[in-house]
């Protein structure tokens, strides 16, 4: 077992400044949860708190039910990946690999079994007699996982360990990572600002800002129902459509009206009272890039749901185009079919997908319906 407990957890600084607040959540065992946010939303702190190296100035933070608030990190049986690697340049790998069996004694024998066996798993054993300075950044990061590998802690804490590698090499180590999650089945908690990285490894994804947690939900289910503004804006890429439109109740039919242009909700979510209860009111709306299409058979599929746009970029991506347009002084994004023929400078209409529309409170910036 080794599940992971933060009761009410807050971190306060000197001067006032409180980094996290009231931070709630029940990590079952082997589970991978991810701490994503912008920088500076108190991501990082919330894992240097678990881990031992902050301070908890308020909660409870338990590791299989032991209150370990005032634990010292070596005795709470977790490893740390970090961002820059933090490997001894003088070491070679499997000396960078051992030293933390060596300050606890190991004998010599298992010492060498652990470490062939991380250096197995991670596909490094000919790297073994190397120093850092001689590997890749890929290979630096792979040493860094094996260091915490032998150790076998209940808890493995990794702090945005893909942000050095380059574009390629992250997506291939994403996919490394979640082998390696379920090859080792213990508990994982990742921190990341890519939204990539949360929404492809994560059993569970924690969205943080300004030292609060906005959201905890799977990533579909957070892809899909974003509670609030932020959320909705942050996952996803690229991020969600915002336009500002006024609700209208009209024969039956509820409207959302902006600018000179105008799209009919579909029944099932235009007459929920919650919606309902903001007719005549400003609103958020909300839509992903991929529910606006160019296409005749959605334009035949959504006749009341079309909007006039100015083609300002295409950008092809093989697989889908992007689409970037203006809408009476609002920019839009749209990915669509990679055989669109849409150019710029084009006037185009783009059909509404009116069932996957978002609804945000103006004030509030919370979900009124998904």
């Amino acid at each position: 077992m080794s599940s992971v407990t933060l009761k009410g957890i807050y971190k306060r600084y000197p001067g006032g400044v409180t980094a996290v607040s009231d931070f709630a959540l029940d990590i079952a065992d082997k589970e991978f949860i991810i701490l994503v946010g912008p920088s500076g939303c108190g991501k990082s702190t919330t894992l240097r708190m678990i881990a031992g190296l902050e301070e908890i100035s308020e909660g409870e933070l338990y590791i299989d039910q032991d209150l370990v608030n005032d634990t010292p990190p070596k005795d709470r049986d977790i490893a740390m990946v970090f961002q820059n690697y933090a490997l001894y340049p003088h070491m070679t790998v499997f000396d960078n690999m051992a030293f933390g069996l060596k300050l606890r004694k190991t004998p010599k024998d298992e010492i060498r079994a652990r470490v062939e066996e991380a250096a197995r798993v991670l596909e490094i054993e000919h790297l073994l007699d190397r120093k850092p300075k001689a590997l890749s950044g890929g290979q630096r990061q792979r040493v860094a996982l094996g260091r915490a590998i032998v150790r076998n802690p209940k808890v493995f804490l990794l702090d945005e360990p893909l942000s050095n590698l380059d574009a390629k090499l992250r997506a291939q180590m994403r996919t490394e990572l979640t082998k390696l999650h379920q090859r080792l089945a213990t508990t994982f908690i990742y921190v990341t600002h890519d939204q990539v990285e949360a929404m492809t490894m994560g059993t569970r994804i924690v969205v943080m800002e300004n030292g609060f947690v906005q959201q905890i939900a799977p990533p579909q289910e957070l892809y899909e129902t974003p509670v609030n503004r932020f959320v909705a804006g942050f996952i996803g890429s690229p991020q969600m459509n915002f336009i500002d439109a006024q609700v209208i109740d009209r024969g039956g039919v509820t409207y959302l009206h902006f600018g000179q242009s105008e799209i009919a909700l579909p029944k099932e979510k235009g007459r929920k009272p919650e919606v309902l209860a903001c007719v005549g009111r400003e609103v958020i709306m909300g839509i992903r890039p991929e529910n606006l299409h160019d296409e005749d058979m959605f334009l035949a599929q959504f006749p009341d749901a079309q909007v006039n746009m100015l083609v300002d970029v295409v950008e092809m991506m093989g697989s889908e185009t992007y689409l970037y347009m203006t809408c009476e002084d609002r920019s839009i994004t749209a990915r669509v079919s990679p055989r669109s023929t849409t150019k710029p400078g084009d006037q185009i209409k783009v059909a509404f997908d009116t069932k996957r529309i978002h609804l945000f409170d103006k004030e509030t910036e919370k979900a009124i319906t998904n």
